[in-house]
């Protein structure tokens, strides 16, 4: 076993060979008999919001960089105020392409946004804005920015701590509708009031919504190159015909049953908001529970941990989407692990492989484990901590999705 299943797993995952658990027959009955028409508006770009932060910018401009998975001919843009006490002014916001590099915006590309008609928008507590469609092409897997400017005191953000990009920010101007990066005086590596971005006319046939912890979340792969999981599997997408949206809802440290601050809400309680209201939703992966098995309080019943995925799957199947359930990763090595939780893991993955709760399984865990010890991550996929993987692999995850499950 050794060495020769190590070299068979790197040539799988170089030809993109999927390690797919189908269901039964009575769950596989629950796909769609035919192809559901495109709808008019699909999401191409998400950021799941975790907690309002301290800004400290006043009179505060902030350029946020996303990558589109698939294209369109018009765009619109989502601002969030979800964990804001107080209503959030936002009065200026501008899209635009980037040049060919730098921050700098492609000419010809800079367009306003409006709300209603408005260039301003007060956004409720617990709330985010949808802007008015916004004419501009945009490619699929492309960077775009979208840049708002939020006059007066410092006011607390929804943000997304794990952005992995470069925004920009500028203090004491507005900057939104500037063509030059150089007024940007400062770099942060959090998204900001930006929660997802939609676009239509490109003719994609819907999204996949990967609901996730610091994995999916793409933690620990490099910075601002798009080599999470969920990209790798967004260009794979992109490649067909009609193709699918990946729309990433991960969140460092989340969890299925507990959360708060820094960790956003549990998945149970962010599931209408980071997935079930996205448009175009029509295929749901879920990869969490390792954070409710070694952060504590620890959850050392199983049964707990299956009853909460077991409850997302029937709400998004009371939706009509498809949910795809994904086995946990192995971390023996990390500061978390103990026998103890192994075996909780291993409990839960059997569930996940077997109980038929879900459309589908995709086997994370055998995508990167090691052959030697099953307990610990490929030792070329792990990037050091023994927990989070490295580029290689999030590549073996991203190229190890069956793409005809979704």
């Amino acid at each position: 076993m050794g060495w020769r299943s190590a070299f068979r797993r790197l040539v799988a995952v170089a030809c993109g060979v999927a390690l797919l658990v189908v269901g039964p027959a009575s769950v596989r009955a629950r796909t769609l008999a035919r192809e559901p028409s495109a709808p008019a508006w699909v999401g191409t770009w998400e950021s799941a919001v975790v907690t309002a932060a301290a800004n400290r910018c006043v009179d505060c401009t902030i350029r946020d960089v996303v990558h589109t998975s698939v294209g369109g001919t018009a765009l619109r843009v989502r601002l969030s105020n979800a964990f804001g006490t107080a209503p959030l002014l936002v009065a200026h916001t501008t899209v635009a392409l980037p040049a060919v590099s730098g921050a700098q915006v492609a000419p010809g590309t800079l367009r306003q946004v409006r709300f209603h008609r408005s260039a301003s928008v007060s956004i409720a507590p617990g709330t985010e804005a949808v802007s008015d469609p916004v004419r501009l092409r945009v490619p699929a897997a492309h960077d775009l920015f979208v840049t708002t400017y939020t006059p007066g005191y410092a006011t607390p953000l929804s943000v997304h701590p794990i952005g992995l990009r470069r925004s920009l920010l500028a203090s004491g101007t507005d900057a939104a509708d500037a063509l030059d990066a150089g007024v940007f005086s400062a770099v942060t590596h959090a998204g900001h009031l930006v929660s997802g971005v939609d676009v239509t006319g490109g003719g994609a046939r819907g999204a996949v919504v990967a609901l996730g912890d610091s994995i999916t979340d793409g933690y620990r792969s490099t910075d601002g190159a798009d080599h999470r999981w969920t990209d790798v599997l967004a260009a794979r997408l992109a490649r067909g015909r009609r193709p699918l949206a990946v729309l990433n809802a991960g969140i460092g440290g989340n969890r299925i049953l507990l959360g708060g601050g820094s960790r956003g809400e549990p998945a149970l309680q962010r599931l209408d908001r980071d997935v079930l209201s996205r448009p175009g939703v029509r295929t749901v992966i879920v990869l969490e529970g390792i954070n409710d098995i070694h952060l504590p309080p620890r959850q050392r019943d199983p049964a707990r941990i299956t009853a909460g995925l077991a409850t997302i799957v029937a709400r998004a199947h009371a939706r009509r989407l498809r949910v795809i359930g994904g086995t946990l990763t192995p971390f023996r090595g990390s500061v978390y692990y103990s026998p103890r939780e192994e075996l909780v893991r291993r409990a839960v993955n059997a569930w996940i492989r077997r109980s038929g709760t879900f459309d589908a399984v995709i086997d994370f865990d055998a995508l990167v484990r090691d052959p030697a010890d099953p307990r610990r991550l490929f030792p070329p996929y792990d990037s050091g901590d023994h927990l989070h993987p490295n580029d290689a692999g999030y590549a073996a995850i991203g190229n190890g999705v069956d793409l005809g499950a979704l």
